[in-house]
């Protein structure tokens, strides 16, 4: 099955009434357990020449609506390409799965102290320098800022079998010349991500 075969809401065509392969509340759990479980994205915006540009980030705190927040600094490139075009991709995989997100939304930069101080953790220390004063890589260092996505869609696959099961369907797709059976491809729009429940920071 394509992922154009799927609803708005990520589910599967049924037969004569049956059920959806997944509620909004379950792919939510979903969602938010894979991104929990990866936490590092690849950021990717777009310059002012046109051109995609891509960075690690990790993933400070997620919002309701999986809203996902990011610590960045001043006057950096990323926030100069924000500045340019607010669309941004946030993919997340790891080499241990199958599994993977890809969330689309909209990326603002703020410098709201409040949320800085709620966030801030001291390993920020390591892209900041002591300058002396308050540049000294604390939450009250002016170099600091955040990037809020705000998330409008979001594409992930589930695995639905253990890694030795998986190996077996890579093993027969080989064989067969048929794709693998590694997983469950499912979507869900800005309507479905409203329905996230806030998440405390982690810490």
């Amino acid at each position: 099955m394509s992922e154009s075969d799927l609803d708005p809401n990520g589910t599967s065509p049924t037969l004569s009434g049956a059920p959806p392969v997944a509620s909004t509340g379950k792919k939510l759990d979903q969602l938010y357990s894979l991104i929990d479980g990866i936490e590092t994205a690849m950021m990717t915006t777009r310059r002012s020449d046109g051109s995609l540009a891509s960075r690690p980030m990790q993933v400070q705190a997620r919002d309701a609506g999986t809203d996902l927040w990011f610590m960045t600094l001043v006057g950096s490139s990323k926030t100069e390409d924000l500045a340019f075009d607010a669309h941004v991709n946030l993919s997340f995989s790891t080499a241990r799965s199958t599994e993977w997100v890809s969330v689309s939304g909209i990326g603002r930069v703020t410098r709201n102290r409040a949320r800085i101080h709620q966030l801030y953790k001291p390993t920020w220390k390591l892209w900041l320098p002591d300058e002396g004063g308050d540049r000294n890589g604390g939450p009250d260092d002016p170099r600091i800022a955040l990037i809020e996505v705000e998330a409008h869609s979001a594409t992930f696959m589930k695995s639905t079998e253990p890694g030795v099961v998986q190996l077996f369907e890579l093993a027969r797709a080989m064989l067969t010349g048929t794709p693998p059976a590694l997983g469950e491809l499912r979507t869900l729009n800005s309507a479905a991500l409203a329905e996230g429940e806030p998440r405390e920071p982690k810490g």
